[in-house]
């Protein structure tokens, strides 16, 4: 892979991972880091998934986009609910 591919991928993980954040209600208490990895994760589970369901098989599509961004919403809610820490509200 190269620089390119590479620093892409980081891009998309990073708007990927943002965009599950956003579907999740209420505050999540992770930081912006595990959201970026968690969009990574998402990102390339979300690729594989669409490209074996031949959803846009040919390049990057929008529903491609939508799987991506669907199990970004749910590694957030993972993530959040076992690394968010304290759940009370101050």
């Amino acid at each position: 892979m190269t620089v390119t591919g590479i620093v892409s991928a980081v891009v998309v993980g990073l708007v990927v991972g943002s965009l599950g954040r956003l579907l999740i209600p209420g505050r999540q208490r992770i930081p912006v880091w595990l959201t970026a990895a968690t969009g990574l994760v998402a990102a390339l589970l979300g690729t594989i998934v669409a490209r074996l369901a031949g959803i846009d098989a040919d390049g990057f599509g929008p529903l491609q986009l939508v799987v991506q961004v669907g199990l970004a919403g749910l590694g957030v809610a993972l993530v959040a609910g076992t690394a968010g820490g304290s759940r009370s509200e101050r």
